[in-house]
């Protein structure tokens, strides 16, 4: 029987398979979270605010305003280590609502107000809505949620603020059906620290630090009722 011919351009299957690589080069990690030092001061005289560092104990963040009478500010702008505005934490209250919300805005949204009157220059990011304390619910989850974060951008997630403020103990979970409720930041005691204007904020890259840091002014605003112990003469912190 004579041979089967061969095409002299087909490859050898062995040849073929030894030619080919495959690629096991492993994905590489996720970028580790940030973790910030948020002091519940201001480093200015006489003023209220932030003073937030990073790993280095490098100035990251700060706010400093000169309402220190304790009560709820109509506005409060975050501001780098430069002093350039990053966010403004602006409170709302809607016609026949008794219960505010807090609107967070990009960059200074009274100077983009000024500078253009007309045009939404400054764009709204998140809606920070404390959860009504009557409100009641089957879902544990529901019950122990303290305030819901709404989306203003379509690029944005929604998120819960869960736990305790005055304990220094809350999270900010982004509902995930797929992968289930991703922590992406966290309020934690900070070692070796008395009272409560000293703590750290864990914030995973997927949230960002600067988003974070506006969700802590919206709540220490929100909870802006509690005195901590170590700050009676002229720091508010937060309360459940």
């Amino acid at each position: 029987m004579p041979r089967t011919k061969v095409h002299p351009n087909a490859a050898d299957p062995e040849q073929h398979a030894a030619a080919v690589t495959v690629d096991v080069t492993p994905d590489p990690p996720p970028p580790p979270p940030t973790v910030l030092t948020v002091w519940r001061r201001s480093l200015l005289f006489n003023c209220d605010g932030f003073t937030v560092f990073d790993a280095n104990g490098d100035l990251a963040f700060r706010v400093d305003s000169y309402d220190a009478s304790g009560r709820r500010r109509a506005e409060v702008v975050l501001m780098d280590a430069t002093g350039t505005p990053l966010l403004t934490v602006r409170r709302k209250r809607r016609l026949g609502v008794l219960v505010d919300h807090w609107v967070i805005y990009d960059g200074d949204a009274a100077d983009a107000e000024a500078a253009e009157p007309s045009a939404t220059s400054s764009k709204p990011l998140l809606s920070v809505r404390r959860r009504h304390r009557r409100a009641s619910s089957s879902s544990s989850s529901r019950a122990k949620a303290l305030a819901y974060v709404t989306p203003l951008q379509v690029s944005s997630s929604s998120y819960v603020v869960e736990g305790s403020y005055g304990r220094r103990a809350c999270v900010v979970r982004e509902p995930d059906h797929a992968r289930g409720d991703a922590v992406v930041a966290e309020v934690r005691r900070k070692d070796a620290v008395l009272g409560d204007d000293v703590f750290r904020l864990v914030v995973e890259p997927r949230l960002g630090a600067t988003l974070a840091m506006g969700l802590v002014i919206a709540l220490d605003e929100m909870f802006a009722g509690g005195r901590s112990s170590s700050s009676l003469l002229r720091s508010r912190t937060w309360s459940v």
